[in-house]
């Protein structure tokens, strides 16, 4: 019994000392998975401190751009449509051929009437020295009739003549006057017409000139171009239609100038500004392409309050609703370049706050315009066809 009892007694001091070993173990551990958890927990407060505060995401966001309208600028029946819906046109490539007989017939009658009012310039000119002329012989008319009338009032005295053969002649002395006097104001009448102007600002010429013009340009609307380079969308004309000025035919697209509006949350506007960095990541190409842009402008107002329908935020059953405000980022061209994109697709945009040296306002006019040149020829060359006109009837 005594060497039972001393050996369990000499075991006990073992058994303590791996329970101690034990504890320790776990206790270091516990401290160890601590330490992490409070490295992780002021890392990820650095992380949302130094970045996170310093960035504003959104992915209400959308590629937007130019829809280019194209509508007929006369009446007409569609003869030929050359472009099709996705198709890439160039700036002045021919997109609709509208009939142009009725245009070529009122091109020709105005054609006639120019130079009919050339000729009859002419023929008002040549009235006026006609008119001048036929003062001369009135005057002359004149002279005679009073010299006459001197040479036969001696006679009355002496009653050489008659009264009577006297107040006949002076009846034509004032029928010559009349004569004259009529004369006069019918030059009058006509250099009214010609004075001071030559066949190419003469009112009448001017008038049917710009007829003509009006004509010309008529007949060259009834071929229609595109006014920029782009992309066919929204084609609705088909040959044989029958169009009026100002509907609408197609749309082009230039998908070389698109760019992202970002609707932002109105609580985030108040770290963003111009110029301001970002990226946009799209769900067409993913993560594997982060396109750059930066901050170009940033909306007046909220969508809702340039909605069709604005809510009426006065009723009595008011929910408040928080705002969005549309923000533009521009986007890099080089990138748009090589990866197209189309208008309306889904992005999630990234803004870069650090910098807050900016402005929310744009502070001058942009240095950016829009312009097509495809049509300022027409007028040019019009006048110079009216001028060969009334040259040839000169």
């Amino acid at each position: 019994m005594s060497e039972a009892a001393n050996s369990s007694d000499v075991s006990k001091p073992d058994d303590v000392s791996g329970n101690g070993n034990g504890n320790g173990k776990r206790n270091r551990l516990l401290l160890i998975i601590t330490a992490v958890f409070v490295v992780l927990g002021i890392a990820a407060f650095l992380w949302w401190w130094l970045v996170l505060t310093q960035r504003e995401r959104t992915d209400d966001a959308y590629v937007g751009g130019n829809q280019v309208a194209v509508s007929a600028q006369t009446s007409g029946n569609v003869v030929s449509v050359s472009a099709d819906e996705n198709q890439l046109v160039n700036a002045g490539q021919v997109l609709v051929t509208l009939d142009s007989t009725d245009a070529k017939s009122a091109l020709d009658k105005a054609s006639s009437a120019l130079a009919q009012s050339v000729r009859q310039f002419r023929q008002l000119k040549e009235q006026a020295a006609l008119f001048d002329a036929a003062i001369a012989s009135r005057e002359l008319d004149v002279q005679r009739a009073q010299e006459d009338l001197q040479r036969r009032e001696p006679l009355l005295a002496q009653q050489a003549i008659a009264e009577e053969d006297l107040r006949h002649v002076r009846d034509v002395v004032a029928q010559a006057k009349s004569a004259l006097q009529q004369a006069q104001h019918q030059a009058q009448a006509a250099h009214a017409l010609v004075d001071g102007t030559n066949a190419y600002d003469n009112p009448a010429v001017m008038q049917a000139r710009n007829t003509y013009i009006d004509a010309w340009i008529a007949l060259q609307r009834t071929t229609i171009v595109a006014p920029i380079t782009g992309h066919v969308v929204q084609r609705t004309v088909q040959p044989g239609q029958r169009v009026q000025p100002g509907q609408p035919l197609l749309s082009v697209i230039p998908l070389d100038t698109v760019w992202v509006d970002a609707n932002f949350k109105e609580v985030q506007l108040r770290n963003l500004r111009i110029g301001q960095t970002a990226e946009v990541k799209t769900d067409l190409y993913g993560s594997d392409v982060i396109f750059r842009g930066k901050v170009s402008g940033i909306g007046a107002g909220t969508g809702a309050a340039f909605a069709l329908l604005p809510a009426q935020n006065a009723s009595g059953n008011w929910i408040k609703v928080i705002q969005r405000v549309p923000v533009r980022i521009a986007l890099d061209a080089d990138q748009v370049a090589k990866y197209p994109l189309r208008i309306g697709l889904s992005t999630v945009v990234t803004v870069d706050t650090h910098d807050r040296s900016g402005s929310t306002l744009p502070q001058g006019p942009t240095s950016k315009s829009s312009d097509t040149h495809i049509y300022e020829l027409d007028a040019t060359q019009a006048e110079a066809q009216a001028d060969a006109i009334i040259n040839k009837q000169l």
